[in-house]
């Protein structure tokens, strides 16, 4: 479960770093932004449900993922910007990877099936919250993208074939695939959440 949460984090961080670069970040702010987005949704999990020292300041890989990330955004901008289609597809499949790997973990500190599945769509969403905070804009999670919604299917398939005692590779493959798909079909056509109709001056 370490090389998924090392993966997710890896293309959490690099989408961070790109948009720190586009905001003009220095190298600095480059770094502290891969480290948030990456880190930042595991890191709240943690500590939402007690396991402390999070793992993210208690296993050096942890750190190193997102420098590494941030470093080579900084450095080769030009062509990962380029690729920010691709990006978004690997942020996809970042997402479906901690939401699997945020629920399990919750449920093996001994969180009920509801709590679990949200720790899985905290920890998918967390991060990409912290990073659009941070370069003052609001977070796309509450813009109308469908992207919480993706994340807690899965985290919540992954937890309901945890709890009928699946094999580990049909517990993340199930719940991360269902989230791929749906956040990539979203993305793709476009797809988004309800939003208020009419004025919103009430």
């Amino acid at each position: 479960m370490v090389v998924l949460d090392l993966l997710g984090i890896f293309v959490f961080a690099t989408s961070g770093a790109l948009v720190a670069v586009r905001r003009h970040f220095d190298v600095f702010g480059v770094l502290v932004l891969a480290g948030t987005t990456g880190l930042g949704g595991g890191f709240l999990r943690d500590v939402l449900i007690d396991a402390t020292p999070p793992a993210a300041l208690a296993d050096w890989r942890y750190l190193l993922v997102p420098v590494t990330a941030g470093l080579l955004t900084f450095v080769f901008h030009p062509v990962v910007g380029r690729l920010e289609p691709i990006v978004t597809v690997f942020d996809a499949f970042g997402l479906s990877l901690f939401c699997v790997t945020g629920a399990l973990k919750a449920v093996e500190y001994g969180l009920g099936p509801i709590p679990a599945a949200l720790m899985g769509m905290v920890t998918g969403i967390g991060g990409g919250m912290v990073r659009d905070v941070l370069s003052g804009r609001p977070p796309d999670v509450f813009s109308g993208n469908l992207y919480a919604t993706p994340a807690l299917a899965g985290a919540a398939i992954a937890v309901g074939l945890d709890h009928l005692d699946q094999p580990f590779a049909l517990v993340a493959g199930a719940g991360a695939g269902f989230c791929l798909v749906l956040r990539l079909v979203a993305v793709v056509l476009d797809l988004r959440a309800p939003l208020p109709r009419g004025p919103s001056s009430v």
